[in-house]
């Protein structure tokens, strides 16, 4: 009888705390999808504090300190904390990227150099929003690039973001070139979304014949004892988003709609809510405006806990995935997941061309443009009489928990352990 040789996976990841971000968020389930599907894990995070995951090896990597680097970074920050001078205007367009991100990097480097009993099949990179410190560290380890599964979770740099998010930032050839290397030198390249891994395909040719999908992860993870805030009424026809309201994430023709619906139901105005929870800071003004207007909508005032929105999701009656106005969407939010597994039905405002239509499908029902009032005021509509009815409002999709599951990353990670 022959034994089956666990498989290791490292884990490097910028952070695993849940609280900062939706990146983490993300981090964190993939991390504990790894360990369900029966890989043996060790985590290397850059989060700066203990943290423990259950059945996972969590080791907090260490700033280096009282080196060059250091003292550049710290000089940096006084200097424009204290001065009020941007440096990293002048800096970044030369290097691309500041003295505390090449501290950083090192400081993972240096600490990955120091594993001396864990012999990897596979080594995944993760970072959150747009750093990709954990890529750039692992530049400096060619004898890991054997083995070396980069995650892209979002097109790189903002140069190569599609509309309307497109802004050059400053450095960002050096941050291309940055990611041309990355492309070249990982064995795999792993996105979460079918459409992200084609946009990133044009920009880096050495991506192509390199990359899986692994999709953000379903959170399995068991929560008790979560206190829902007195304001959320779940009794009612609940219609919430969740996530932050980016600037090109405007939520007025949401609103305009759910204002129409109102104007066309009236039975409806004592028996329903639309929550906006999570940061609106780039709308607040006009956000306040329409709040005067309207009692049925609320507004979150600041983070709420991650248990708590999870939570909600589950009691809502419906559950928002908002995207912005363009030509397509290649995103996968990382709210998805959390919506197939709160299991209600979804509201998809976003472009005709988007990862989460893709996946919900092309004659999925409750799919709008986002700045079509009146079929967004229809759908709303058609999901009040449901919901008055007494009809089920589950969503359902067996095919979509199976692709956001520890079954089809075990799949995908088998199938590239083969080519290691």
């Amino acid at each position: 009888m022959y034994l089956i040789k666990q498989k290791k996976v490292l884990v490097v990841a910028e952070s695993i705390d849940v609280e900062d971000s939706s990146g983490s968020k993300a981090n964190v389930a993939l991390i504990l999808s790894l360990r369900e599907a029966g890989f043996d894990v060790l985590v290397y995070h850059y989060t700066r504090k203990a943290i423990n995951l259950e059945g996972v090896n969590c080791v907090a990597i260490k700033e280096k300190k009282f080196n060059l680097l250091f003292l550049l970074s710290r000089a940096q920050r006084k200097i424009q904390h204290g001065l009020k001078i941007n440096l990293a205007k002048r800096l970044e367009p030369l290097l691309g990227f500041s003295f505390t991100f090449f501290n950083d990097t090192a400081s993972i480097a240096e600490a990955l150099k120091q594993i001396k009993d864990y012999s990897p099949d596979i080594v995944l990179t993760l970072s959150k929003g747009a750093s990709y410190r954990p890529h750039y560290a692992l530049l400096k380890l060619p004898e890991l690039h054997d083995r070396w599964l980069a995650y892209f979770h979002d097109p790189y740099p903002f140069h190569y973001y599609p509309d309307p998010y497109q802004w050059s930032e400053p450095g960002y050839h050096k941050k291309i070139e940055f990611f041309k290397e990355v492309s070249e030198k990982c064995l795999k390249a792993a996105f979460p979304s079918l459409l992200l891994k084609e946009w990133m395909e044009k920009f880096y040719p050495a991506l192509k014949n390199k990359g899986i999908i692994i999709p953000h992860q379903l959170d399995q993870a068991g929560r008790k004892g979560v206190r829902i805030p007195e304001f959320f009424h779940a009794e009612k026809f609940t219609l919430l988003h969740a996530g932050n309201l980016l600037k090109q994430r405007p939520p007025f023709t949401l609103i305009r709609g759910y204002k129409k619906f109102l104007d066309q139901t009236p039975e409806a105005r004592k028996k329903s809510q639309l929550f906006l929870i999570g940061n609106a800071s780039y709308h607040i003004d006009e956000l306040k405006k329409y709040n005067k207007n309207i009692d049925q909508l609320y507004i979150s005032k600041g983070y709420i806990n991650y248990d708590v929105v999870l939570e909600m999701q589950k009691l809502a009656s419906v559950n928002i995935i908002l995207e912005s106005e363009a030509s397509q969407s290649p995103f996968l939010p990382g709210k998805f997941p959390h919506c197939i597994r709160a299991n209600r039905i979804i509201l998809h405002l976003a472009p005709e061309k988007s990862e989460v239509r893709r996946l919900l499908g092309r004659d999925y029902e409750f799919w709008s443009e986002i700045n079509d009032v009146d079929k967004i005021a229809g759908l709303i509509t058609l999901l009040y009489k449901r919901w008055r009815s007494g009809q089920e409002m589950t969503l359902n999709r067996s095919d979509l928990e199976f692709y956001l599951s520890k079954d089809f990353l075990k799949q995908e990670l088998d199938r590239t352990l083969q080519e290691v």
